[in-house]
């Protein structure tokens, strides 16, 4: 065999491995996730009666929908529900392979408590949204200010709080270094993961163990080629150190899939004024289904602090 014939089956063979690990974790073209697929694992057992109740309460809602095109041209699509318009209005961003109605089914019902009006949005390659790739927040940030620049044309003027869960939340921090508009006051992020390939590489280690890490390099090939993005172009650390709003973290205590000291490195890392809450005992997500009290008092904190008024009689 040729030393020409070596170096091209070579690079076949990276290329197909390239693509394989591309499918793993950022192709997703069937968007057909329901909000009432809960988790499977055992740490949601005793809360999926009380998850799938604030599911079908947020489901039952009226709402109207809204589409929008981000800066390559993909569609998105969300739900805005009014409230009251002389209070702010809540963006909601859901997390990988999740639904806004599951994700931010805590947050909306906070939201109504106090009076906010909400947008929960399809994130792309998600729901109604366009996309095939999920990029982990390296193109989603630009998703949210689309969607914040969308709101303060809308109604300018109305203060804007953009919130996430899980990858949601790393895609509200890695946006706030970006030129959001000035109706942004601040971003609320629960159980936002570090950097992108931090949390791929510990999932990696979770369900392959330490040979995952062989596979990490064409995870980035993967993404560049065939995702056509750099998954170290952006995270949520790198985006804290330039943030431009108050923000605000929350991270369940007993989170196994995003461990709660990624949070804490992203708030260690933040220059705007901050805060951070977590919630002993919570799993991945549900830090407002284990103690809501917590939850809403230290949103309320937080948004007290922005000099914002809500309702008081929630």
């Amino acid at each position: 065999m040729t030393a020409a014939i070596v170096i091209l089956v070579l690079i076949i063979v990276i290329l197909a491995v390239s693509y394989a690990a591309y499918r793993i974790p950022f192709y997703h073209p069937n968007h057909t996730e329901s909000p009432y697929d809960l988790p499977p694992e055992e740490q949601y057992d005793p809360h999926r009666e009380t998850m799938t109740a604030l599911i079908s309460e947020m489901d039952a809602i009226p709402f109207e929908p809204v589409e929008i095109t981000s800066y390559d041209g993909t569609k998105l699509y969300g739900r805005y529900y009014p409230m009251d318009e002389d209070k702010p209005l809540l963006i909601g961003f859901h997390g990988f392979k999740s639904t806004a109605l599951r994700d931010m089914c805590g947050a909306g019902k906070l939201a109504r408590q106090m009076g906010m009006n909400a947008l929960l949005v399809d994130q792309r390659s998600h729901g109604k949204s366009e996309g095939k790739t999920i990029s982990f927040g390296v193109k989603e940030r630009f998703d949210c200010l689309a969607w914040a620049q969308y709101a303060s044309k809308r109604w300018p003027g109305r203060p804007i709080l953009l919130a996430g869960v899980s990858m949601g939340a790393a895609t509200v921090l890695m946006a706030s270094d970006l030129d959001l508009p000035a109706e942004v006051k601040g971003i609320m992020a629960d159980c936002p993961y570090s950097d992108p390939g931090a949390i791929i590489k510990k999932v990696g280690r979770d369900s392959m163990g330490p040979a995952s890490i062989l596979l990490y390099p064409f995870i980035l090939l993967g993404a560049r080629l065939y995702g056509g993005f750099s998954l170290t172009a952006a995270s949520p650390v790198k985006a804290v150190k330039n943030a431009k709003v108050p923000i605000l973290f929350i991270h369940g205590e007993d989170d196994r899939f995003v461990p709660c000291d990624m949070s804490r490195e992203a708030y260690d890392a933040c220059v705007s004024p901050k805060m951070r809450v977590t919630v002993p005992g919570a799993a991945h997500a549900i830090a407002y289904i284990l103690d809501p009290e917590k939850y809403g008092r230290a949103v309320r904190e937080f948004i007290a602090s922005l000099g914002l008024k809500v309702r008081e009689d929630a």
